[in-house]
C-alpha cells in the first residue's frame, strides 16, 4: 500500500515509517499538516495515518479536508494522545475510520491497518443496495435515503448504519458493534456506541412514525422494520 504518515514528532515518525516499510508498504512522511495536504494533492494514497496535534494544520482538519475533497475510499487512522470519549468522537466525526491512543506499540497499529484492509476487501463484495423498510443504503455512493429523503451521515454513522442493516433482525451487543464498526475489542469507551446510535436515530428515525433502530434491553440494539 501507499501510505501517508503525518506526524510532527520526528522520532515517532521515523519509528513508524521504518516499521511500515518493513511490512512492505510505501510511505510518504510529512511533519506538518500543511506539507501533508500538499502530498495529498499531488499523490494518491491507500491509507492515511494522521497525528491529531500538528503545526500549521491539525490532523482533524486534514482528515476533514481529505474527506470533502476525495471521499471515503481510503481509510484514515488517527494517532492521538487524547483518549477520552469526546476526543475520540471528534476524530471519528472528522471522518476517521479508527484511532490509536499514544503511547502504543507498533503491533497495535499494524493490527488496525490489517483490520481496515480486510474490511475494505470484504466491502467490495457486498450488494450495491441494502434495504430496511423504506430506508435504502447505497454502498458505492454511501447515499442513504429514507422515504425519498436523503440523510447526510458522517463516516462513522454510515458504518454503524451499514452494520445494523446488514444484520437487521438480530440483537447486537455494544461489544459486537465496537468490534465490527470500530475494529477493536475494548472494555472501555462502550458509551461511544450509544452516542452514535443517538446521532443516527436523529437523522433516520426521529422524523418518522415507524422506528427502525430499537433498543434491546440488557443487550444493545436491533435494526428492524
Amino acid at each position: 500500500m501507499n501510505i501517508l504518515l503525518a506526524e510532527d514528532e520526528v522520532n515517532i515518525a521515523s519509528f513508524l515509517e521504518r516499521g511500515l516499510r518493513e511490512l512492505g508498504h510505501r510511505v510518504s512522511t510529512a511533519h506538518t499538516g500543511a506539507i501533508a495536504w500538499e502530498r495529498i494533492l499531488g499523490e494518491s494514497f491507500h491509507l492515511l495515518i494522521l497525528d491529531v496535534i500538528m503545526p500549521q494544520m491539525s490532523g482533524l482538519e486534514l482528515c476533514r479536508r481529505y474527506r470533502e475533497a476525495f471521499g471515503y475510499a481510503s481509510p484514515v487512522v488517527m494517532l492521538t494522545a487524547l483518549g477520552t470519549t469526546d476526543d475520540i468522537v471528534k476524530g471519528l466525526e472528522a471522518g476517521a475510520d479508527d484511532y490509536v491512543v499514544k503511547p502504543f506499540r507498533f503491533a497495535e497499529l499494524e493490527a488496525r491497518i490489517r483490520a481496515l484492509t480486510r474490511r475494505t476487501q470484504l466491502e467490495s463484495h457486498l450488494p450495491p443496495v441494502w434495504v430496511c423498510g423504506d430506508l435504502e443504503l447505497e454502498k458505492e455512493t454511501h447515499r442513504v435515503v429514507r422515504a425519498g429523503r436523503s440523510a447526510d451521515l458522517t463516516v462513522r454513522e454510515y458504518r454503524l448504519l451499514e452494520y445494523l442493516i446488514r444484520n437487521q433482525g438480530k440483537a447486537l451487543s455494544r461489544r459486537d458493534i465496537i468490534r465490527h464498526v470500530w475494529d477493536r475489542e475494548a472494555d472501555r469507551n462502550m458509551n461511544v456506541v450509544d452516542v452514535y446510535v443517538n446521532y443516527l436515530r436523529a437523522k433516520i428515525d426521529r422524523d418518522f412514525p415507524q422506528k427502525l433502530i430499537h433498543t434491546v434491553s440488557g443487550v444493545g440494539y436491533r435494526m428492524e422494520a
